[in-house]
Formats: C-alpha cells, sequence, structure tokens
C-alpha cells in the first residue's frame, strides 16, 4: 500500500482529478468542444502509435479506421436503430478487420514502401467513400457526406444535449487507451516490437515472428482508432469523405504523435494536447487562411525532429523526474 502513496502515483491522479473537475468550471459549449477534441485528438494518436510508435510502422492512412468506426456505427444507428455505445464496439472490429487486411501484405515491406502503401489504401478508401451513395437500401451520402440523425437528448444512444458528457466520455477513452499502452509498453508483446523498431532483422534472428507482432499491433491500433471514429461520428454529427478519410486526418494523427514522442506511452498525449491547442488558436487567430495549422505542423515536426528527435516527451521528462525525486525526498525526510 506504502508503494502507491508515491509521486509516481499520486501525480498522475492528481492530474486526472483536475481534468474531472474542469467541466465544473466551465460552461461555454464552445471552450468545451476544443476541450473535448483535445482529448479525442489525444487518444487517436496514442492509438496511432501502437503501431506507429511501439512496432516503428510509419502508417499515413490511419484515417481509414476512424471513417471505418464512423460510417459502421452511424449506418447501423440511422437504418437499424443500433446504439452506438454498441456500434462502438462492431465500428472497432470492422475496423480491426480492415487493419488486418490491409497489413497482411503491407508489414511485409518496411520504410516509406510501407507508408506509400498505406497512403496508397487509404486513397482507394476515400474514393469509395465519395462514389457510393447507397450500400443496398442504406444511404451512405456519397460526395455530400453522411448526416446522423439527431434524437436529442439520447443518453442511450450517445446523443447529448451538453457537451459535459462528450467531455467525460472523450476523457475516459483516453484513459483507456494510456493504460491500455502501459501496459503494452511492459508486456512481451511490447518487448517484440520494440526490438521490431530497433533493428527487425535482429528481432528475426532472435526466433521473433515479426509479421505476426507487427499484424497483432496493426489490428489492436486500428480497433482503437475505429473506435475513436464512432465518437467523433455522434459528436460531429456530419461525415464528409475528405475530410474524414482524407490525407488531413491521416496526417494531423502522425504529427501528433510524432512531435509528442512516438514510442512512449504519454508523448501521443502530450502532442495531442500541444499541437490541437496551436491548431485552434491558429485558426482563431488566422481563420481566413484554410490549412495554415497544418502548415506549422509541418514546421514544428521538422524542428522537433532535428533538435529533440525524441518529441515533447524529452522536454517533460526531465522536470518532472525532479519534481517526483524532490517529493520523494521531503516524503522521507517526514517520514524520518
Amino acid at each position: 500500500m506504502r508503494n502507491f502513496i508515491t509521486p509516481r502515483y499520486y501525480l498522475p491522479a492528481l492530474m486526472i482529478f483536475i481534468l474531472l473537475l474542469i467541466p465544473l468550471f466551465i460552461s461555454s459549449p464552445y471552450i468545451l468542444h476544443i476541450m473535448a477534441m483535445v482529448l479525442f485528438w489525444a487518444y487517436l494518436a496514442s492509438a496511432w502509435n501502437i503501431v506507429g510508435g511501439f512496432a516503428g510502422q510509419l502508417s499515413l492512412g490511419h484515417g481509414v479506421y476512424v471513417a471505418a468506426g464512423a460510417y459502421v456505427s452511424s449506418l447501423l444507428f440511422a437504418n437499424i436503430g443500433l446504439s452506438p455505445w454498441f456500434g462502438m464496439i462492431i465500428g472497432g472490429l470492422v475496423a480491426a478487420l480492415l487493419g488486418v487486411i490491409v497489413g497482411y501484405p503491407t508489414l511485409r515491406l518496411r520504410g516509406a514502401y510501407y507508408a506509400l502503401a498505406t497512403v496508397g489504401f487509404a486513397e482507394g478508401f476515400r474514393v469509395i467513400l465519395i462514389n457510393t451513395t447507397k450500400i443496398g437500401s442504406w444511404h451512405t451520402g456519397g460526395a455530400e457526406g453522411f448526416l446522423v440523425p439527431l434524437l436529442g437528448d439520447a443518453p442511450q444512444h450517445m446523443q447529448f444535449m451538453s457537451k459535459v458528457p462528450y467531455y467525460y466520455l472523450a476523457l475516459v477513452l483516453l484513459l483507456i487507451i494510456v493504460g491500455f499502452s502501459f501496459w503494452l509498453d511492459r508486456s512481451k508483446l511490447g518487448y517484440y516490437l520494440t526490438a521490431i523498431r530497433e533493428d527487425e532483422d535482429a528481432a528475426l534472428a532472435l526466433g521473433i515472428n515479426t509479421s505476426r507482432a507487427k499484424l497483432i499491433a496493426a489490428a489492436l491500433s486500428a480497433f482503437f482508432t475505429g473506435v475513436g471514429g464512432v465518437y467523433y461520428a455522434q459528436l460531429i454529427r456530419y461525415l464528409e469523405p475528405n475530410a474524414i478519410a482524407g490525407a488531413i486526418m491521416s496526417n494531423q494523427i502522425v504529427f501528433l504523435a510524432i512531435v509528442g514522442g512516438r514510442g512512449t506511452v504519454l508523448g501521443p498525449v502530450i502532442g495531442g494536447i500541444f499541437l490541437t491547442i496551436i491548431g485552434e488558436m491558429t485558426r482563431i487567430l488566422f481563420d481566413q487562411v484554410m490549412g495554415l495549422h497544418l502548415f506549422l505542423y509541418g514546421i514544428i515536426v521538422v524542428l522537433f525532429v532535428i533538435f529533440k528527435p525524441r518529441g515533447l516527451i524529452e522536454l517533460v521528462e526531465k522536470p518532472y523526474e525532479k519534481l517526483v525525486k524532490m517529493l520523494n525526498g521531503r516524503r522521507v525526510e517526514g517520514a524520518s
């Protein structure tokens, strides 16, 4: 029990407690929406990090999995009344299946070849969404997009008139993916993925089934990304193929993870929070310049790759460790 009464445990618990209290002091729907999106992007970056960080496979097509979860759950909701709460599981599983379908032939590729393969698949999927207006008797909207039916305040269908529940749902999703990443980082699969990321040939020589490990990572990453897509559909309530399955969605996810520090548990979270806030500030200050936030993302990525290749996590780790040591020292002095 004493091991849990240490700064390394109670500091994260304090941060979570503060996040839980935020909606009690902020009533603006706009600000709460922005904060929900901040947590959502941090979640997507962490989901991408499973395959892009731990396994070291640069996937540039994760928008496909966001779109898969969003469209599958929304179509089931609109046509047969299936609650998005159940749609989260189905959408995640469909995204995981896509991850396996994409991963099986492409994960044998390395470096830029794998990245280009994911770009090609994502672009093909986006074109299919644009040119498909109906699946049987179900209307998908095609290029015009799909409008998620609004039932009003219906918690059983993941629809709320207030932004507060969406904020808390995004926070729960983020805590789940961070907890899973923490477990994965210390699991046998995590060690395999780290070995593959550092030197795949050496991992093969050690007897690791690299293809199987990367495929599992791809499926897990796609599953969590698909679940995020279901949340996105209910929060935004409008699915537009170019926005949800295009390069902007996929690239933004990658930028967040790289700037934060891919391959670490909290790096993508830090990157997601940092860059999303910058993006929103850019939109407010320069609302006439479309896509300026992505241009800034690109500059920030280049600067971090050159000067801080481990990402923002490198700037946070040292002060955090110093704070933990200082608090531990005071704890020891108080006990004595």
